[in-house]
């Protein structure tokens, strides 16, 4: 329990005092009667507020516990408990983080009765992240409202802001068709979503599996395939790096390369592509053994976004390539020629390659940037057979940027991102 003396009490305290000591200087006892019933006033407030019990117990609920960052969610206090209120009423503050718009401060004015009651507050997340609210504390004032005591009812709870995403369409041309499908050539027996699936014949496959038709037009044993093929899946890499970002709060670089990424990643999953999300540094955020995720792994690659710190990383150095050697998909600040070739000659030749730039001078405001040109960064990486997209701004739309990355999987089109 923590007891302190409101404004209003201070300020009497200190009239009190003051003129106690104006009374001891002029020798007046009378001053000095109302000076010494001034000054004990706040503090017999203060001793009194602590001395009340409210029987009260309380529980939060935040529905729902999972929002995207810019939407709406409800608080609601469960309040239970028997006994009166203090005259001056009950005041109740949660302790909500300044990203969803600061400290609710609630008042009871009856008691919450035999079957409680409930008190509810909206919040919007401006920020992504794992947030935590609480604890809820009650303010007990005496009548006068000079002192004020304060008591802790309910611990913290946790609320996921997500990325928002923007609806994407499309894919790029070639998009989870990666090399290296299990060392295996897979081939089509006929035509249609639902043929047969073939492969060489190996040591132990089972002789009832061999197609004849297909083994009699290559003149080698093929075997049926009776899975579906896999793709070989996209990578998708969210550069994070503190150094490659401009832009403070929401309207920073990095908020809308993460925005961008999580948009990407569900409009692959929706179009059946496996997805695998990495930091810089090519370690999985999400995914199994293999770092894959399907469409059910929506809730996975947000949550993994939502809580995603920048890196104190200052250049690109992934040491491996990024992709597995299947399709790579870039989401990249400022990075440097270093960077640059270290990304690029990671890839294996052939792969596809594509990448969302930022221009991030944009979001600085400044003319110049550390040196670092987004143009001659586009221009390497086009070099090294890269598709790029630049986003030219915090204005940019993620689904133009992604459309016009999609439109430059033809060859020869390679064009800056209108605003």
């Amino acid at each position: 329990m923590l007891r302190s003396l409101t404004l209003r009490g201070r300020c009497l305290l200190a009239a009190g005092t003051a003129a106690a000591l104006c009374a001891i200087v002029l020798d007046e006892r009378d001053l000095l009667r109302v000076a010494a019933f001034v000054a004990a006033l706040p503090l017999l407030a203060m001793w009194l507020s602590g001395r009340t019990r409210v029987a009260l117990g309380a529980r939060r609920e935040v529905d729902p516990g999972r929002v995207a960052v810019g939407s709406d969610t409800t608080v609601r206090l469960h309040l239970g408990g028997r006994g009166r209120l203090p005259a001056a009423g009950l005041y109740l503050e949660d302790g909500v983080p300044y990203a969803l718009g600061g400290r609710p401060h609630l008042r009871l004015d009856r008691p919450p009765g035999q079957h409680g009651t409930v008190v509810e507050y909206r919040i919007r997340p401006a920020l992504r992240g794992i947030h935590r609210i609480g604890p809820l504390h009650t303010r007990v004032r005496d009548p006068f409202g000079l002192a004020e005591s304060e008591n802790e009812l309910a611990g913290h709870s946790r609320l996921v802001a997500v990325p928002r995403v923007v609806s994407l369409t499309g894919l790029p041309a070639g998009s989870g068709l990666g090399a290296g499908e299990d060392g295996d050539r897979r081939l089509r027996a006929g035509h249609g979503e639902d043929d047969t699936m073939v492969r060489e014949y190996r040591h132990g496959d089972d002789m009832r599996r061999v197609h004849w038709k297909m083994t009699a037009r290559r003149d080698e044993l093929m075997v049926r395939l009776e899975e579906r093929p896999r793709h070989g899946g996209v990578t998708v890499l969210i550069d994070h790096r503190a150094a490659a970002h401009r832009g403070t709060g929401a309207q920073s670089s990095i908020e809308w390369a993460i925005s961008a990424a999580a948009s990407i990643c569900l409009q692959l999953h929706a179009r059946g592509q496996r997805v695998r999300l990495v930091t810089v540094d090519g370690s999985p955020l999400t995914g199994g053994v293999d770092g894959y995720s399907g469409g059910d792994g929506d809730t996975a690659v947000l949550d993994a976004l939502a809580a995603l710190q920048p890196s104190p990383r200052r250049d690109l150095m992934c040491g491996t390539d990024p992709g597995a050697g299947q399709e790579l998909i870039a989401v990249l600040g400022s990075t440097t020629a270093t960077g640059v070739t270290e990304l690029t000659k990671l890839r294996p030749h052939g792969a596809h390659s594509r990448a969302v730039l930022l221009n991030v001078r944009r979001w600085s405001g400044e003319s110049t940037d550390g040196g670092f040109d987004t143009g001659e960064t586009a221009s390497r990486l086009r070099a090294s057979g890269w598709t790029v997209a630049t986003a030219d701004g915090p204005d940019s739309s993620i689904a133009a940027v992604w459309d016009h990355l999609c439109r430059q999987s033809s060859p020869m089109q390679h064009t800056a991102v209108p605003r």
